[in-house]
């Protein structure tokens, strides 16, 4: 079953950040539309993040289908609504200060990408049936840190006038292959878990 009310709230949410200049009439330059999308991109993800959300997590563990097959399912239910949120959402930004939509596409394909990614993970490493909570704070502050502490030279946020914008997303893209091989690599039950325990011996009468 798939958490509707977190993606419904997140998908909502966003919509309203990206049309705050045009409810308000406002005209925002370059930097304030970027920062509306980037905003809005994380927002989208935070959503994402409980997409692996299964209450009945340990009830279906059982079934034949594999785990990455459920969850790319999951993704695929989910995939062409995500994709026309997000066309509304460029839509929505004003085409005067609208930065290139292939570059802050690729950024919030990142976002995503480490949203599914962190969950994928802690599908994995732990029995937690619903880790979107967690997943969600992790890249919450993931997102509030990495400005702050990323080297100068990777110039990873930049604006659209500045000369290493190509640059700075050709480093994204790069970004969004390694955490899509990091996903990939968390999908698989882990192999101790799949073959389940032994059941320990019951010692019988002497």
């Amino acid at each position: 079953m798939l958490p509707r009310r977190a993606l419904a709230a997140a998908g909502t949410l966003g919509l309203l950040l990206a049309g705050t200049p045009v409810v308000l009439g406002a005209e925002p330059n370059s930097w304030q539309t970027l920062t509306l999308l980037r905003g809005t991109a994380l927002i989208g993800a935070l959503g994402l993040a409980f997409l692996l959300d299964d209450p009945a997590r340990h009830l279906t563990a059982p079934v034949p289908t594999r785990r990455p097959l459920r969850q790319a399912l999951r993704v695929a239910l989910v995939a062409p609504f995500a994709a026309l949120w997000w066309t509304a959402v460029l839509l929505l930004a004003p085409p005067a200060s609208r930065p290139p939509a292939g570059g802050i596409t690729v950024e919030a394909a990142v976002l995503g990408a480490l949203a599914l990614a962190g969950a994928a993970a802690a599908v994995r490493l732990t029995d937690e049936a619903r880790p979107g909570p967690s997943v969600a704070a992790a890249l919450l502050l993931a997102a509030v840190l990495t400005p702050l502490l990323a080297p100068e030279s990777w110039a990873l946020f930049v604006l659209p006038d500045d000369p290493r914008w190509q640059a700075a997303h050709d480093r994204w893209a790069v970004l969004l292959a390694a955490v899509a091989v990091a996903w990939a690599a968390c999908g698989p039950e882990p192999v101790g878990r799949r073959r389940g325990r032994r059941p320990r011996a019951v010692a019988g009468p002497v």
